[in-house]
């Protein structure tokens, strides 16, 4: 068996003991606040981790926002994407009573963390990495030491919690195995501190863009989950699709016309082909027709209550202020666990 088999086997395993055993396990997930979020996270992970909330798994959401500016010249407008993101979990059905929802940049004491940790890897390691490959490709400029280090930064974010299980894509498992890594490598030095967290793979669709490319707030073809009915028929309605009447299910030769199918697909719960037979020969202007309704009819419970949310302002501000208190607390508890087996404590 090789060795993303047997990934993938002890995956299995652990999902059927998540499920039985809930409390047990406590997931660190989270994303990087560059822009408002879309479809593409709600698939690819937020309506998993509200599934695995729903279970009864202790969940810890970090906002990075430190992270941002891994490859970009400035932070952007960060604390509106913060605010927002917090909006969408909340309208996602993520109790703020039960989670911790918290941004990167208040936690001191998680940031300490990488002064140790980095002292556990080698600068091999961390080129080897493929979000810091992928990354620096993207930016087209010289690697800062903060994308270097990029991965040290996710180890501590999952560590600084002792999360024990983190849900990722295939492509994330590079950064779970260096969190393990470097759990290990301070346990085997200083003493036992940190669980070695197991990764979740999920099986999270990935949503394409508008123009089949994969969506992404860059590419400027993602929809947004706080953008209005009437502002998704617009985005809609600007698809390019292809010149043929007939709408059929092929995303190599007509990526614009599979996107707006497998968007509806994941919106409606019916798979692409069976809406390409139902529309037929109607043509682009009857799939973006079902592609909004669709879209819109599935996003209608979460606009609502993300409305009524954004409509108490001081309510989302308490439950990141809630959420940033409690990542102290638990941040302060490890660092002094973390003074005390390397001896560094002066009291």
């Amino acid at each position: 068996m090789n060795s993303f088999s047997a990934t993938l086997a002890r995956s299995e395993s652990l999902r059927s003991d998540v499920s039985a055993r809930p409390h047990r396990y406590r997931i660190l997930t989270g994303e990087r606040p560059t822009g408002p979020l879309h479809l593409g996270h709600y698939f690819g992970t937020v309506a998993e981790r509200v599934r695995l909330h729903n279970l009864g798994v202790d969940t810890v959401i970090v906002l990075a926002d430190y992270q941002v500016i891994t490859d970009r010249d400035a932070i952007g407008a960060v604390r509106r994407n913060v605010y927002g993101a917090v909006l969408d979990y909340l309208a996602a059905g993520i109790d703020p009573n039960k989670a911790t929802i918290f941004t990167h940049s208040s936690v001191p004491a998680l940031n300490q963390l990488l002064l140790p940790f980095l002292s556990l890897v080698t600068e091999a390691e961390l080129h080897r990495k493929p979000t810091v490959k992928a990354e620096l490709a993207a930016s087209g400029r010289a690697l800062s030491g903060l994308l270097l280090t990029y991965p040290v930064h996710q180890a501590a974010d999952i560590l600084f919690c002792k999360g024990n299980l983190v849900p990722v894509g295939k492509d994330n498992l590079p950064h779970i195995e260096l969190t393990r890594t470097i759990a290990r490598r301070f346990n085997e030095r200083y003493g036992d501190v940190f669980p070695e967290p197991q990764a979740l793979l999920t099986a999270s669709p990935e949503v394409p863009g508008l123009d089949g490319r994969k969506m992404s707030k860059s590419y400027g073809n993602a929809i947004g989950l706080s953008m209005t009915a009437d502002e998704t028929a617009a985005a809609i309605r600007r698809t390019p699709t292809d010149s043929q009447r007939t709408i059929t299910f092929d995303p190599e030769k007509r990526p614009g016309v599979s996107a707006l199918l497998t968007t509806a697909a994941l919106c409606s719960g019916i798979d692409e082909d069976r809406l390409a037979a139902g529309i037929g020969a109607a043509g682009a202007g009857a799939l973006k027709k079902l592609t909004t309704d669709a879209v819109n009819d599935f996003l209608a419970p979460h606009r609502l209550l993300r409305a009524e949310l954004a409509s108490a302002p001081d309510y989302v501000r308490e439950v990141l202020r809630d959420g940033n208190f409690r990542a102290n607390e638990i941040a302060a508890r490890t660092l002094g666990e973390v003074h005390a087996a390397m001896g560094t404590e002066y009291l």
